[in-house]
C-alpha cells in the first residue's frame, strides 16, 4: 500500500476522527506489530496540534500467556498505577484512539469463566473513570490490517497479498484515495446521516418491530423523545469528532426492559479474541433469557453475564445492506466493519447523548429515563437482504423503516 495513502488515513484519524486540539494530550492503543503505523499516526497528531502523544502497545500473545499462567486473583487486581493513569486521562481529557488489527480468534481457547471474572473486576474498577469522561472525551476506533487478520478474511491469499487487499478494503470504507480529499467527503457524509436522523426523529416512534427470513421475530421499545443519531458527534466541550471510522449507522438507545422475541445473528461476532458463530438470542421483558450458538456459546454466555445489566439492550442501529461497507462484499470478522454493513443491536451500556439535555442530567437521571447502564457494550449483527423494520408511533401508526434491508423510501417494492 502506498505510504502517501496510509499517511492520508492517519491524518483523517487525527483531524476528523478525534479532531485533535492544540496542546491536547492523545492516547493511542495499538498492537505492538503496528509500530510503523503508530509512528505515522503520532506524527499526524502532533501536526494537528497535540501537545503530547502517548502510545500504549498491545499484544494478544502476551494476553494469552497471562490467561494461561497468572492466577485469577492476580489478573483481577487493578494496580494503583493503572488507576493513576486513568485519573490522569480524566484530568487531561486526553483524546483517545484505538487501532484494531487483531485476528478474530486471537484468544481462542482461553477459559471463558476466568475471562468473565477478570473482565468484571477490571471494568468495575475503571467504571468511575469512564463515567467521568462520558460526553467529554473525543475518541475514535479505526483499524489497520495484520497478517493474522488478513489471513482470516482472505484465507486463500498469500500473506502479503491478503494484507494488501485488506488495506484496500479498509481505505475504501473510509473514502481514502488518491483522487479525493477524505476530510471533505466526510463532511458530505455527515449531511446524509443528519437527513436520516431528522426523518426518524420526526416520527415520534415508540417501538421497532423486526422480521427476517432467518427467524428474527422481535420488537423493542423506544424511549419517548430519545433521538436517533449517526456519523459524528459533539462533545460537551463543543468539539466535533467521529467515533468510528468507518461509520454508516443511524442509532439510538432503546427503552431498558422493553424487548420481546428472538433475534438471529447474520454475521459471526469476534468478541475479545474469540469467534461466536451462528447464534440467536431470545428476550423477555427486555432481558436476554436464552441463547444458543454453533460455535463460541461459552463466550456468548460470558458477554451476556458480564454484569446484571449486560443482558439488556443498549443500542439499536439501522444500516442498509447497500452501505459502502456492505458493498465491499467482504466479511471482515471485525465488529467495527461488520456492524457498518448490517443492522445491529448491542447488549449493555446505552448512550447518554440520545437523551435531549443529557449534558445537564446526572447518570442516575439518564438511567431513570430508560438508558441501560452496564460495564460492557457489545454489538452483534442481525441485518440481511430480508430484514424488515417497522416503526410504531406514539399514536399507534405503523411506519415502514427498512424493507428487505433497504431504507423504506429507497426500497423497490
Amino acid at each position: 500500500m502506498k505510504k502517501s495513502l496510509i499517511r492520508k488515513y492517519a491524518r483523517l484519524i487525527a483531524r476528523v476522527g478525534v479532531n485533535v486540539q492544540k496542546g491536547q494530550s492523545v492516547i493511542i492503543n495499538i498492537a505492538a506489530e503496528q509500530e510503523d503505523f503508530a509512528a505515522i499516526l503520532a506524527e499526524e497528531c502532533y501536526r494537528a496540534g497535540a501537545g503530547k502523544v502517548h502510545v500504549e502497545f498491545l499484544s494478544d500473545k502476551l494476553s494469552r500467556l497471562a490467561y494461561r499462567h497468572q492466577k485469577l486473583s492476580t489478573m483481577k487486581k487493578v494496580s494503583r498505577w493503572m488507576e493513576e493513569k486513568a485519573q490522569e486521562e480524566v484530568d487531561e481529557r486526553a483524546a483517545k484512539i484505538h487501532i484494531m488489527s487483531e485476528a478474530p480468534d486471537a484468544l481462542k481457547g482461553i477459559n471463558a469463566d476466568k475471562f468473565l471474572k477478570v473482565s468484571r473486576a477490571r471494568r468495575a474498577a475503571m467504571k468511575k473513570y469512564r463515567d467521568a469522561l462520558e460526553g467529554l472525551q473525543q475518541w475514535c476506533i479505526a483499524a489497520v490490517p495484520s497478517k493474522a487478520w488478513a489471513k482470516a478474511v482472505f484465507p486463500n491469499e498469500k500473506p502479503h497479498k491478503g494484507v494488501e487487499k485488506l488495506w484496500e478494503a479498509i481505505l475504501a470504507t473510509v473514502y481514502v484515495s488518491e483522487e479525493q480529499d477524505p476530510e471533505e467527503v466526510w463532511k458530505s457524509r455527515q449531511a446524509l446521516y443528519e437527513e436520516k436522523c431528522k426523518w426518524l426523529n420526526s416520527l415520534d416512534l415508540r417501538e421497532l418491530e423486526y422480521k427476517s427470513a432467518n427467524g428474527t421475530d422481535f420488537k423493542l421499545g423506544l424511549i419517548p423523545g430519545a433521538k436517533f443519531v449517526g456519523g459524528g458527534e459533539t462533545a460537551r466541550t463543543g468539539i466535533y469528532f467521529v467515533p468510528n471510522l468507518p461509520t454508516e449507522e443511524i442509532f439510538t438507545s432503546p427503552m431498558r426492559g422493553v424487548a420481546e422475541g428472538t433475534v438471529v445473528a447474520t454475521k459471526p461476532l469476534s468478541y475479545n479474541g474469540s469467534l461466536i458463530e451462528n447464534f440467536s438470542i431470545t428476550f423477555e421483558n427486555g432481558k436476554a433469557v436464552s441463547w444458543k450458538a454453533e460455535k463460541g456459546e461459552d463466550m456468548l454466555k460470558t458477554l451476556i453475564n458480564i454484569d446484571d445489566n449486560a443482558s439488556f439492550l443498549g443500542e439499536a442501529a439501522i444500516v442498509p445492506v447497500s452501505s459502502p461497507v456492505g458493498q465491499t462484499g467482504i466479511l471482515f470478522l471485525n465488529t467495527l466493519f461488520d456492524e457498518n454493513a448490517s443492522c445491529h443491536l448491542a447488549l449493555g451500556r446505552g448512550f447518554n447523548e440520545v437523551i435531549e439535555g443529557s449534558e445537564k442530567m446526572t447518570r442516575e437521571e439518564i438511567i431513570k429515563a430508560g438508558v441501560n447502564d452496564s460495564l460492557s457494550h457489545v454489538d452483534f449483527m442481525i441485518g440481511d437482504e430480508t430484514l424488515c423494520i417497522t416503526g410504531v408511533t406514539g399514536e399507534g401508526k405503523r411506519v415502514p423503516i427498512l424493507i428487505n434491508g433497504q431504507w423504506a423510501e429507497e426500497a423497490k417494492i
